[in-house]
């Protein structure tokens, strides 16, 4: 087996690769809707790319919505692209440079034919920003092959399957991607876990990437010998990508051993005129034709020479070769899917039924058919796609694109695209690279994510905490907070990964907090030396009654407990707990720091009461055993 990756992540820059829309999308303002069909073009050099052709077959029609907050006429296609973003080169750049890289001299923008709607204009802006390199996994090194810039596509929001419809909108449109691609050089599905865990250390050490689900996602690529490559597009979870490429190296063995065993059969696909069968089904029980029929749609059939038993055959697990077949029809064709005689009779059709289709169709005991209940012309558009799907079962793997499912297995999505799709982009000029710019960013490139977290538990953080803070989208408010006030860091990084996630549970705005305005809060939180508890109480109080930080930070503060409310509780504590000092004597501390802290409420720092608790301890067991 060989798999290579690419990894794409989405940039934190403050606006958008070829336009000045800010890169966080908005909840409200005004939002446009326009209309499109999109058209392939055909490459520079006259090809068509057969993705391209493939989505002009679907004869779909896009809506848009755009965000007037968060998108403009770039986006709409309505307006040429501006400079590209020296911010997002700049971070793509010390990436290449950190994978060891070669940076190219000159950033070229390229155009890739995409009409699947998720950009406007039919196509999505690319550039090389690098090739070669290494990332280390195991005792050994793996290839990396281009590191490009481009921007991401539209969010699928609505498919409207009645009005051949698909809904995307504009927010995501044009935030910068890095896209890491790495040479065919992973063996096992462990080995490209690895990679992309390396990878992705790599993309957080510039501490400029967005963080959270969907801005982060693998393509992966896959071929067994004796097979073709595949692609799997969108794998979203680490932990996802062993689970996909064991179960399409499973496919492809299995495509491959079924199609040794139609040879030597003697299996041939012919081209077989689909047979209009409706006349079989006028009185079936099938409730799905009856409703076809209701529609005034029809029924139709294929024969398929040598295929009995076939489409019953499992190529992977829980994947049977029907399965496969009937996913080409609903993606090529658009139908809902097929039947085939290795599965009947059910679904409410009967023997007799079954019987009544090999006859018309003319099937041999050695032949099998797929049925097809729609519109004449789809029926049969959908028949001529389960014929070449059947005729490639002879060869084995088709190359592909493959979308992944939750469970690991995947499914066809469409043809896989090759380099016909690529022409330059003439509304961008080229951005000449130096080598005293380079220079410059080598000088800047941040340390190792791991020299903040060792940093962080020399400050007292637990191993657990560190590592999620320095995973967490806050970091660069942590290091920061790090270079001014070192002691308050790891009570804010516990409030930023912990409890700002429990104010949210709790039903708090906590979307509303930006980094900025939490790095100003933590500022004065670490100056008045406010509890963990504290903090929480400020941050609750800011969002609840929208006061500003430095007035929500002087309430919470005002309510501090004393030197000497303090004595008084711990006072009380003892003074109600004597049976169990009597018992348990300095081991009594902890179910009474338990208690303390209870009766506190999060108004005296935790290490003062500690040390007041265990002083007056020391004392009461002291005076028990005179």
């Amino acid at each position: 087996m060989k798999a290579g990756l690419e990894v794409h992540q989405q940039l934190d820059t403050q606006r958008k690769l070829f336009c000045d829309c800010p890169t966080r999308g908005s909840a409200g303002g005004r939002v446009i809707e326009f209309t499109r069909v999109l058209r392939p073009s055909k490459s520079e050099l006259g090809q068509e790319d057969p993705a391209a052709e493939f989505e002009k077959e679907r004869r779909r029609k896009f809506v848009y919505e755009a965000p007037t907050e968060s998108s403009c006429a770039v986006e709409m296609d309505e307006e040429p692209p501006h400079r590209l973003n020296s911010e997002a080169l700049e971070i793509g750049l010390q990436v290449a440079l950190l994978l060891k890289s070669k940076p190219v001299d000159e950033v070229l923008v390229m155009r890739k034919i995409v009409i699947d709607g998720s950009n406007t204009g039919g196509f999505q802006r690319t550039a090389l920003i690098g090739t070669g390199g290494s990332v280390p996994v195991g005792n050994r090194e793996v290839r990396i092959a281009t590191v490009c810039l481009e921007e991401d596509a539209a969010k699928l929001v609505d498919t409207r399957k009645d009005g051949g419809e698909v809904v995307y909108r504009l927010d995501r449109l044009g935030i910068p991607l890095i896209e890491v691609s790495t040479e065919p050089d992973l063996r096992n599905a462990e080995e490209a876990e690895m990679a992309a865990l390396e990878i992705g250390k790599i993309l957080r050490r510039t501490r400029r990437t967005k963080r959270g689900l969907g801005t982060i996602r693998q393509d992966v690529n896959i071929s067994v010998e004796g097979g073709a490559r595949v692609e799997i597009k969108g794998v979203q979870e680490l932990s996802l990508i062993p689970k996909v490429i064991r179960f399409e190296k499973q496919r492809q063995e299995g495509l491959i051993s079924l199609a040794r065993n139609l040879v030597a059969a003697g299996a041939k696909v012919e081209n077989c005129v689909p047979v209009d069968i409706t006349h079989v089904f006028e009185q079936t029980d099938s409730r799905a034709i009856q409703s076809a029929l209701k529609r005034r749609e029809g029924v139709y059939a294929l024969r398929v020479r040598g295929f009995v038993g076939v489409f019953g055959t499992e190529v992977a697990p829980g994947l049977r070769f029907g399965a496969e077949v009937a996913d080409y029809a609903r993606r090529l064709a658009g139908v809902g899917g097929i039947f085939h005689s290795d599965e009947l009779p059910a679904y409410g059709i009967k023997q007799k039924e079954v019987d009544e289709v090999h006859k018309t169709v003319g099937c041999s005991q050695r032949d099998a058919f797929v049925i097809v209940v729609g519109r004449q012309e789809a029926a049969k558009r959908a028949l001529a796609v389960v014929s070449r799907r059947c005729n490639d079962a002879l060869t084995g793997v088709v190359p592909e694109t493959r979308s992944p499912e939750a469970d690991g297995t995947t499914r066809y999505s469409r043809p896989l695209p090759g380099s016909a799709r690529m022409y330059p982009e003439t509304d961008v000029p080229g951005t000449r690279i130096t080598s005293g710019y380079l220079l410059d960013l080598t000088r800047n490139i941040p340390a190792p994510i791991e020299k903040t977290a060792e940093t962080l538990k020399r400050l007292g953080a637990s191993a657990e905490l560190s590592s999620q803070i320095v995973g967490s989208e806050w970091l660069p408010v942590i290091e920061e907070l790090l270079s001014m006030n070192p002691n308050y860091a790891v009570t804010a990084g516990a409030f930023l990964t912990q409890d700002l996630k429990e104010l949210e549970r709790e039903g708090a705005a906590t979307d509303r907090l930006d980094q900025e305005t939490l790095l100003a809060t933590l500022k004065i939180a670490s100056n008045s030396r406010l509890t963990r508890t504290q903090l929480k109480q400020a941050v609750q109080l800011m969002l609840e009654s929208e006061v500003k930080a430095e007035k929500a930070i002087e309430m919470i503060a005002e309510r501090t407990l004393s030197k000497s409310e303090l004595d008084s509780i711990i006072e009380d504590v003892l003074a109600r707990n004597l049976h169990i000092i009597q018992e348990r004597k300095e081991e009594a501390f902890k179910p009474l720091m338990g208690e303390v802290m209870a009766a506190v409420k999060g108004r005296a720092p935790g290490s003062l009461v500690s040390e007041k608790l265990k002083e007056r301890l020391q004392t009461a067991v002291a005076r028990e055993n005179q």
